[in-house]
């Protein structure tokens, strides 16, 4: 893995027109291939500075300093998947605009690359001959559904919004061996938001811990779980309820 910086934020600062302050003064940066986790209760800007980074801030708040620098394309992973989907367009129709402008290919070989990317993520292959509404999906294949379109634009960088959330801890499970498995076959790094310490200690290499719009506390993530330094850090690891693999690996040893 090279340690060349993909992306770097520096000084990020963003407010609400009311001119309160949002996020205030973070910078990391993130080395290709790399997994950073955001972490934080909710309300404390990690998701704001996500959509700093893919620039697609909310209406009413903007960046009033610093800066966001990156060498590669971002593609981001929402956190409602029935949101960020059509609820009018089939699945396979819709992954196959997204590959079909993006990737500059036919319309045939756009469909084909959406099935077989829908494939890899675990969609069922009835697909291929009748395509499905959102609402006639579940919500972890609906999340699929996201992380294929959010694939299809070849990222260098994957921002992941809370994306296990709303789902089971058997589809959360599951929907973070996806991310894992492509992360290595695909070569992209990953900026994950979430407030679950078990989830992104499980995925990210080093963790950004985020507390009212500031960074309280980074390090590398297995240094920062066993010795956290702020009370606060030490408040999300109390609070964490682990994922059932997550809790029998650790009765093993």
């Amino acid at each position: 893995m090279s340690t060349e910086p993909v992306l770097e934020v520096e000084s990020l600062t963003l407010a609400a027109k009311s001119k309160e302050i949002l996020v205030n003064n973070i910078s990391f940066s993130l080395a290709r291939g790399e997994s950073l986790g955001l972490v934080g209760e909710s309300g404390s800007g990690k998701s704001l500075t996500l959509r700093a980074i893919l620039g697609l801030l909310p209406r009413g708040v903007e960046q009033t300093g610093g800066a966001v620098r990156s060498k590669v394309s971002s593609a981001m992973v929402f956190q409602d998947p029935r949101g960020a989907l059509d609820p009018l367009c089939p699945v396979v129709k819709q992954l196959a605009e997204v590959v079909y402008y993006r990737q500059q290919v036919s319309r045939r070989a756009a469909r084909t690359i959406a099935l077989e990317l829908l494939e890899r993520l675990g969609l069922p292959d009835s697909l291929r001959k009748k395509d499905r509404y959102p609402s006639q999906l579940s919500g972890g294949q609906c999340q699929r559904v996201v992380i294929a379109l959010a694939l299809a634009c070849k990222p260098g960088i994957l921002l992941c919004d809370e994306p296990t959330t709303a789902l089971d801890v058997t589809v959360q499970r599951q929907i973070i061996d996806t991310i894992t498995s492509l992360q290595h076959e695909l070569g992209f790094a990953m900026v994950f938001v979430t407030h679950n310490l078990a989830i992104a200690a499980n995925l990210c290499s080093r963790l950004y811990v985020m507390k009212q719009g500031q960074i309280v506390e980074h390090g590398e993530t297995l240094s920062l779980l066993q010795h956290p330094a702020d009370p606060y850090t030490q408040m999300l690891i109390d609070s964490v309820l682990p994922l059932p693999e997550l809790e029998l690996e650790g009765s093993r040893q």
